[in-house]
């Protein structure tokens, strides 16, 4: 019985490696290139590797803008040639979702941070000049701010000191890593001075969670996709509104749009780099570790990310705020040893 068990696991490595493109060739189940799918923050600096990497003489990656949410549901959805070998995301990886690819066979993710990023508040040049607080961002987007119905229209509802203008936002659809952090950074910040509200997340976390995350669908907050440069263009061109996205997309866009204190906090390089400014956050990308034997170029394609994130690297040069030195190093050891993430980790 024994050696019989032995073929057939044997077979079965062999079937499984097929579909997942052992032979690097063109051939049905197989993929000679590297596949990468989520947020589309850290899309941008995503296509700057791939195209970096494609001059090594790799086939060229190729790179989709899901929105993390829906990359991680993408990632996790199984091995195989069928499935993504990268997740691009702009949060952590959920614990229910890290169980989601376990129980699809995805048993093997890899966790290196590649750098950092802020949510930054912007508006057009001929804006009113907005500074805002999380908990003016809460009461203006919240559904039931403090656990009543929002009845807000006006940035003076929401705060006197505020003009008198109706609000208006361009934000992140809900598979977007960026709103997950709009809600944990901000939304939630500003919920949490109320003392009652913030009492249950220790009584009762599905309300408090429902409370503080839960965003408005009468109209105010205006979910504009997985195109961040579609909110820069809606900004520029309505004074009254204000857009929601990566820092790199303001950065980038600074002759038509400028950014909204947070608390007094500008959103700058320097600010998110020692995270002063309340929307800091760190990007991911995520490894399918199973694929670096059948997917050739996976490995090399990781190895580009850590040569470009660094001080003097492109990944800066695209925008992208670069993470600390002892973060750096951690990551590049991750990244040349192939480090499994521990779930334990995971919340």
């Amino acid at each position: 019985m024994r050696p019989t068990k032995t073929i057939i696991v044997a077979a079965v490595s062999v079937l499984a490696l097929s579909a997942c493109g052992g032979s690097g060739g063109s051939t049905a189940g197989s993929r000679n290139f590297v596949r990468a799918v989520g947020s589309s923050t850290v899309a941008p600096f995503a296509n700057v590797i791939a195209e970096q990497y494609a001059k090594t003489g790799a086939q060229s990656p190729v790179v989709e803008s899901t929105g993390t949410g829906a990359g991680m549901k993408l990632f996790c959805a199984g091995v195989g040639a069928q499935h993504p070998d990268v997740e691009d995301a702009s949060r952590r990886i959920k614990k229910s979702e890290f169980e989601e690819c376990r129980k699809n066979g995805v048993t093997e993710i890899v966790e290196i941070q590649v750098g950092l990023d802020g949510i930054a508040f912007a508006e057009g040049k001929n804006g009113p000049g907005m500074k805002l607080t999380p908990t003016d961002v809460y009461k203006a987007l919240a559904a039931n701010p403090y656990g009543k119905p929002n009845t807000a229209r006006t940035w003076k509802d929401v705060n006197p000191s505020l003009p008198n203008e109706p609000i208006l936002v361009y934000g992140p659809p809900s598979t977007s890593g960026t709103r997950d952090a709009l809600k944990e950074l901000i939304l939630e910040a500003g919920c949490k001075t109320d003392a009652v509200t913030a009492a249950l997340k220790e009584t009762a976390k599905d309300k408090y969670e429902a409370i503080c995350h839960d965003i408005r669908e009468d109209g105010p907050y205006v979910d504009a996709g997985e195109n961040d440069n579609l909110i820069v263009q809606k900004i520029s061109q309505n004074p009254k509104a204000i857009g929601i996205f990566g820092f790199s997309f303001l950065e980038e866009n600074t002759g038509t749009i400028k950014g909204i204190t947070m608390s007094g906090i500008e959103p700058t390089y320097a600010t998110i780099s020692d995270f002063t400014y309340p929307g800091a956050r760190p990007l991911y990308i995520y490894v399918k570790k199973q694929h670096l034997g059948p997917i050739k170029d996976l490995l090399g394609y990781v190895a580009e990310w850590a040569k470009s994130w660094g001080p003097d690297g492109s990944l800066k040069a695209k925008g992208m705020v670069i993470a600390p030195e002892d973060v750096r190093r951690k990551s590049a050891e991750i990244a040349a040893k192939m480090t499994v993430l521990d779930p334990a980790e995971l919340k």
